[in-house]
C-alpha cells in the first residue's frame, strides 16, 4: 500500500521528468545542428528546426492550458506527454531538415502541455505554504534545462549519435506517463463549455505569421518586400482578430479578465522581457567561447555550467524567500543582478579571461534563475482553481514567445554586427562573405585559414557577441518597469486567509 505522501512524491518526480524534456528541447538541438545540417542537408532551412518547435509550443500552451481548466489536468498532461513521445520517435527517424522540422512541431504541439499544466498540478495538490519551496524547484529544472540542453546535445551527439538526442526522451516521458497515470488522482469538476475554435485559429495564425516574418526578414527577404510586409499584415489582422473574438466568447482561450489584475498582467510582461533577454545568452555564449578559446562544441558547452548553477541557485533562493518578501522585492534584487551581468558580458573582447567569463555568467544567471520560481507563484497568486490552467499557460506562453522573438532579433544584429565588423577588419570579406559564421568555428575551417586571418575573425566574433548583449539591456529594462508594477502582493497574504477561513 502506497502511502499518501509517497504518491505525491511519485508524482512530482513525474512532473519534473516531464518538464525537464519539453524545456530541454528548446536547447538541446542547438548544439547538434552542425552535425545533423552535415547529414540531412538544408543549411538555408535549418532554422526551422528550432521554430517549428517554438512556434508549436507557444501556439498549443494557452489551448491546453483551457481545456484542463475545463476537463481536468491529468488527461491534457497525459494526451501532450503522449504526442512529445511520438513526434520525438519521429524525429529520430527523419532523412530531411523539412521531416524533421514537421516532427519537431508535433513534439511542439505535445511540449505546449507539458510545462504549464505541470507547474497548475502543483498549486493544485500543495499548500500555499509549500509552494514556494517547489516552485523553486520546478524553476530550478527550468534553469537547469535552459542552459544544460547544449551540453547535453553537444556530448550525444559527438559520442553517440545526433537521433539519440530525440530518442532519450522515450525512456524518460515513459517513466513520467508510469508514474502520472498512476499516483495522480484529481477531483474533477468538470464544466460542460464549449471550446474557443476560432481564438485558437486566429491565435495559431498570428504567431506563426509573425514568427515567419522575423525568421525570413532580413535573411530570405528584405524588411521591406511584399512578402515580409504581407507576414506583418496578416499577423496583425489575425491578432486583431483574436482579441475581437476573445473578448466576446464566453470561455476565451486567453481570459483577458486575469489582466485586470495588476499583478498578473505586469508578471507576463516580466516573463516576455527576461526570456527575450536571457536565451541568448545559451546561444551567444558558447559562439564566443568557440571562436575566442577554440575547443569543440562539447567544450563550449561546459563554459555554461557555471550560469546553469547560478540560475539553479537563483530559483530556490527566490523560491525560500517569497513567504518573507513581496515578489515585486524579490524582482528588483532579480533584475539588478540581471542587468549587471548582461552589462558586464557586454564588456567581452578577446583578452577576456576565460575565468572571468564565468563570473559574469554567475551574476548574470543568479539574476535570471530567481524568476524561474517567482514568476509561476505571482501568476497564480489570488487565482480561483478552475482558471489556474489558463493563467500557468499564459505565463509560460509569454515567456516562450519573449524566447523565440528574442533569440530571432538578437540573433539578426549578432550576424549583421558581425559581418560589418569583419569587413571592417579585413576590408574585404572575399571568400568569407559567402560563408555562415557557424561553419568558421569547426575546427577544420579554422586550420585552414591563416593565423593573422583568424584572429580578425575572432575579433570580429567577440566584437559581435558583446553589441548584442548590450542590446539585450534594453528588454530588461523594460522588464525592470514591469517589475515596478507589480505592486506590493506576497504568499504570505494568501496563507493567512487560508488559516483564517480553517479557524472558522
Amino acid at each position: 500500500m502506497v502511502s499518501k505522501e509517497s504518491k505525491v512524491g511519485f508524482v512530482v518526480a513525474g512532473l519534473l521528468l516531464g518538464m525537464l524534456m519539453a524545456a530541454m528541447d528548446n536547447t538541446i538541438v542547438s548544439a547538434s545542428m552542425p552535425t545533423i545540417v552535415g547529414e540531412l542537408g538544408g543549411l538555408d532551412q535549418f532554422i526551422w528546426v528550432t521554430s517549428a518547435y517554438l512556434v508549436a509550443t507557444m501556439a498549443s500552451m494557452p489551448i491546453f492550458g483551457k481545456l484542463s481548466d475545463m476537463y481536468g489536468r491529468k488527461r491534457f498532461y497525459l494526451l501532450g506527454l503522449i504526442i512529445f513521445l511520438i513526434g520525438s520517435a519521429l524525429c529520430g527517424t527523419a532523412n530531411s531538415i523539412v521531416q524533421l522540422s514537421i516532427y519537431r512541431a508535433i513534439q511542439g504541439i505535445g511540449g505546449g502541455s507539458l510545462m504549464p499544466i505541470a507547474f497548475t498540478i502543483i498549486f493544485d495538490i500543495f499548500p500555499p505554504e509549500k509552494r514556494g519551496k517547489m516552485t523553486g524547484l520546478f524553476g530550478a529544472v527550468f534553469g537547469l534545462s535552459s542552459v544544460f540542453g547544449p551540453l547535453l546535445g553537444a556530448y550525444i551527439t559527438d559520442q553517440i549519435d545526433w537521433r539519440w538526442i530525440f530518442y532519450i526522451n522515450l525512456p524518460l516521458g515513459i517513466i513520467s506517463l508510469y508514474l502520472i497515470s498512476q499516483f495522480y488522482k484529481e477531483n474533477l469538476h468538470l464544466r460542460k463549455l464549449k471550446i474557443d475554435w476560432m481564438g485558437a485559429i486566429t491565435l495559431v495564425g498570428s504567431v506563426v505569421s509573425l514568427m515567419f516574418a522575423l525568421e525570413l526578414g532580413g535573411n530570405e527577404y528584405d524588411w521591406n518586400s511584399g512578402p515580409i510586409i504581407s507576414l506583418f499584415a496578416i499577423f496583425a489582422v489575425l491578432f486583431i482578430a483574436f482579441i475581437i473574438i476573445e473578448r466576446k466568447v464566453e470561455e476565451p482561450i486567453i481570459s483577458f479578465s486575469l489582466f485586470k489584475k495588476q499583478l498578473f498582467a505586469a508578471t507576463q510582461g516580466v516573463a516576455f522581457f527576461y526570456g527575450s533577454a536571457f536565451i541568448i545568452t545559451t546561444v551567444l555564449i558558447p559562439l564566443f567561447v568557440q571562436s575566442v578559446y577554440g575547443g569543440t562544441a562539447t567544450n563550449s558547452g561546459i563554459i555554461l555550467i557555471p550560469m546553469m548553477l547560478g540560475s539553479v541557485v537563483g530559483s530556490q533562493v527566490a523560491g525560500q524567500s517569497v513567504r518573507k518578501f513581496s515578489y515585486r522585492s524579490i524582482m528588483l534584487v532579480s533584475v539588478v543582478l540581471f542587468f549587471i551581468g548582461m552589462y558586464l558580458l557586454s564588456t567581452l573582447d578577446t583578452d577576456t579571461a576565460r575565468s572571468t567569463v564565468t563570473f559574469y555568467m554567475i551574476i548574470a544567471g543568479l539574476g535570471m534563475g530567481c524568476s524561474f520560481s517567482l514568476l509561476s507563484m505571482a501568476t497564480q497568486h489570488k487565482i480561483e482553481p478552475q482558471k489556474r490552467g489558463i493563467a500557468t499557460s499564459t505565463n509560460t506562453f509569454f515567456r516562450t514567445l519573449g524566447m523565440t522573438i528574442g533569440v530571432t532579433i538578437f540573433g539578426t544584429i549578432q550576424n549583421h554586427v558581425f559581418k560589418n565588423k569583419l569587413s571592417d577588419l579585413l576590408g574585404n570579406l572575399g571568400a568569407f562573405g559567402k560563408v555562415d559564421s557557424r561553419a568558421l568555428l569547426s575546427a577544420d575551417a579554422r586550420a585552414k585559414i591563416p593565423p593573422e586571418v583568424l584572429h580578425k575573425i575572432s575579433e570580429a566574433m567577440a566584437h559581435s557577441v558583446a553589441t548584442t548583449f548590450k542590446w539585450t539591456l534594453i528588454p530588461i529594462t523594460l522588464g525592470f518597469i514591469a517589475i515596478i508594477l507589480m505592486g506590493k502582493e506576497k504568499l504570505t497574504f494568501e496563507v493567512k486567509e487560508n488559516r483564517a477561513k480553517k479557524a472558522q
